[in-house]
Formats: C-alpha cells, structure tokens, sequence
C-alpha cells in the first residue's frame, strides 16, 4: 500500500520499530558473553565509542542512527539518493556522517565497523546483496550485523531467517542478528503503532467491501497482491518469474 506522499503508511510504522530496535540488539550482540567484541556502543571517557554502520536512509535507517546517537555511538549512513542524505544531515544536525553509497565506500566502511545495520529496502522485491561473503572476511573479529532487511531476503550473502528465541548465529567471527519480525519482540508497541495505521483502511473495506474500496481508493489498490488466483503485484511477479495482471484488470471484470 502507498500514501499520497509516495510513502509506505503500514509499513512505516514496522520500520520504525525495527530501526530503533536493531542499536538495541546490536549493543546486546556486541557484548563478550553474547558473542560479540565486548564493546559499549556509547564508550566511556577515554574508550572510544562503537563505530556503527548503517547502509540505507530510509524510515529504518534514520530511526537506527536516532538510537545509535542517543546511545552515544559514531554513526555512518549510507544511502543512493543525494535527497535522503541531505535530508538526514538537516534531520541530525550533522551529528552523523552521509556517505553515498557504493560498493567501494561499504568494503571500506564495514572493515572498520563494529556494528553494521542493513536497513535496505526495495518495496515489493527482495533486498540486494550488498555485503558479499569475501567483505565479511575483513570485518573486525566479534563485530556484528543486524539485518532488518531478512524479511526481504536480507541484505548480506549469509543472512539467513532467525527467530526471537535463537536470534543470533556467527559467520567468519562475525556475529549475525536476521530476526524475522524483529517487532515482534515489543508486540504491545507494534500492535498499538500498526493499529493506529491500519484502522482507516479497515474500515473502508468494511463499509464498502473490498471490491469497491480498492476500486475507490489507489493507494489502498497498490497493496492488492493476490486476487482471483494471478499476481497483481508486478516486482513480485518479476521476483518469481510469474505472469503479471494489473489489479485494475481485475476489478474492472
């Protein structure tokens, strides 16, 4: 589903948990007994605060560097829009670096890092491997990654679906956390901020069906995947290599 800003109204409210929770679970993974360098992510006078990586300036990405800063950490955002990095060095004061994102820029930024965030998101498809296997290898010993794109696919080549109960796995001494429904793990704050989105749109499929609703309404359209059997959603058609049939098609017939 889409809003009339070109946003992604019940999806923003997830990313937003997921942003602010990944510091969160990075701190955690980055402590000795959890696996991690036995890193602070603020620091303490005289020991250096961690250096965090965030690849992706969207609703996620600039909720990760809100907690990373508040809890005191060095922050990188990578991104591929000029706009988004502008609008993030505005939105921080300059208090975080914006570096546009490349292959060059990420080998060399993740060697450094201690905490990498994959906050990448291509709405409908899966997420693009931008940290491949032999970039793991140069990362610190103990570092971690937490992707909050693994319900896309993840954004790294050996990111793979954990659950809240074993959330973490260790590849070349790199601790990975690829939680699927990382906001699951704050059900409460999820369900009141989903609720707050979803409620209107509920309520137009109740007081006038489905058919008309989305025959009414384009935004509410766009979030039609599945209807009589074909895809109406193009990238994941493309995705699986399946027929595509635009929804207003279907609706029309």
């Amino acid at each position: 589903m889409t809003s009339s800003n070109g946003g992604l109204p019940l999806l923003t409210p997830m990313s937003e948990v997921a942003g602010r929770l990944a510091p969160q679970v990075g701190a955690h993974a980055l402590e000795k007994a959890a696996g991690g360098r036995g890193v602070l992510l603020g620091g303490v006078p005289g020991a250096p605060a961690a250096d965090v990586v965030i690849i992706g300036g969207g609703v996620s990405g600039a909720n990760a560097a809100t907690v990373a800063l508040g809890m005191g950490a060095q922050v990188t955002i990578l991104d591929r829009s000029l706009d988004v990095l502008r609008r993030l060095d505005v939105q921080f004061e300059g208090r975080v670096r914006t570096i546009f994102s490349t292959r060059a820029a990420i080998t060399d930024l993740i060697r450094k890092a201690d905490l990498v965030i994959g906050a990448v998101l291509v709405p409908g498809a899966a997420a693009p491997k931008l940290i491949t296997r032999d970039m793991l290898r140069t990362m610190k010993q103990g570092s971690v990654i937490v992707d909050i794109a693994i319900d896309q696919g993840g954004c790294t080549e050996t990111s793979k679906p954990t659950t809240h109960s074993h959330p973490t796995y260790v590849v070349d001494g790199v601790v990975h956390y690829c939680v699927a429904n990382m906001p699951g793990a704050v059900a409460r704050t999820s369900t009141f901020a989903l609720n707050n989105a979803t409620l209107p749109f509920t309520l137009a499929l109740a007081n006038k069906g489905w058919r008309k609703a989305l025959s009414e309404d384009v935004h509410l359209r766009a979030g039609l995947n599945v209807c009589e059997g074909k895809l109406t959603c193009e990238p994941v058609a493309i995705a699986h290599g399946l027929p595509f049939v635009p929804a207003e098609k279907l609706l029309a017939s």
